[in-house]
């Protein structure tokens, strides 16, 4: 995960701990609509998943982003969790990039090309 943290702090200027509690949040998200089968093999290729994701929602997004976030579903409320975690729209494009490319290079692209797929409008965010 610390890999992961460095990548995204560096391509998007975030501080580490935001970082963080940011792949948590979207790991998360691909766990709750994302393939299952796909969506674990993800989450076992990458050291600390479970904690980042527990992280996420110990906190969650706060205020009127969090709760916007939590009145619906889909990208939209990734994208205001993501706000109320401290993350700039200008961020979320190259912080998804990030992930799901390291997501290709632990799990592979046969376990990141369905979850992708499978979301609605996630392709916009790599």
């Amino acid at each position: 995960m610390e890999e992961l943290i460095a990548r995204v702090t560096e391509k998007t200027g975030l501080d580490a701990e935001t970082a963080r509690k940011a792949i948590g949040i979207i790991l998360a998200y691909l766990q709750k609509e994302g393939p299952a089968a796909e969506v674990n093999q993800l989450l076992a290729a990458f050291p600390g998943a479970a904690d980042a994701i527990a992280l996420a929602e110990s906190g969650g997004g706060g205020g009127l982003m969090g709760m916007m976030g939590s009145l619906g579903g889909g990208v939209m409320a990734l994208g205001s969790k993501l706000m109320g975690a401290g993350v700039s729209m200008g961020q979320m494009q190259p912080l998804g990039h990030e992930l799901l490319a390291f997501g290709r290079e632990k799990a592979g692209e046969d376990v990141m090309g369905p979850i992708v797929g499978s979301i609605p409008g996630l392709a916009q965010f790599v």
